[in-house]
């Protein structure tokens, strides 16, 4: 069974991050799922619904953002995909800069360093100068 981190951060478009999770778990996928602290606020504020109601999703188990002894911060878990979506700006600056200060760009770090796929999903437009430059260190 594949499987994937899907991280949701502050940015808006939090949908996108449900949709994701949604469709992932409908193809049979397994999810480790990390919500930031403002992406649980704009899952909320955008979806009406908090990590409970995605934790109910079949194949889903979430982690606290906090975590970093959980298993998607582990290179030694073999993961099929690394999602960050949405992507806020500060999680592709501090993920650019080699900052794991969380669970999110731990993972997000740990893909890059093992050469896994790593997919980012920015929302802030226009992009930043800073945040473009973040983005090409990811490559």
């Amino acid at each position: 069974m594949p499987s994937a981190v899907v991280a949701i951060t502050g940015a808006s478009g939090a949908r996108y991050g449900v949709k994701l999770v949604e469709q992932l778990s409908l193809a049979g996928w397994e999810i480790d799922l990390v919500i930031s602290k403002a992406g649980k606020i704009n899952l909320k504020l955008e979806c009406g619904i908090g990590p409970s109601e995605l934790g109910e999703v079949e194949g889903v188990s979430i982690h606290n953002n906090a975590n970093l002894a959980a298993r998607p911060a582990s290179g030694s878990a073999l993961y099929d995909a690394y999602v960050i979506c949405p992507a806020s700006g500060t999680t592709i600056g501090k993920i650019g800069a080699g900052i794991s200060d969380n669970l999110s760009t731990r993972s997000a770090l740990v893909a890059i360093k093992e050469r896994r796929k790593l997919i980012i999903v920015p929302r802030e437009t226009p992009t930043p100068t800073p945040h473009l430059e973040a983005m090409a260190k990811m490559s």
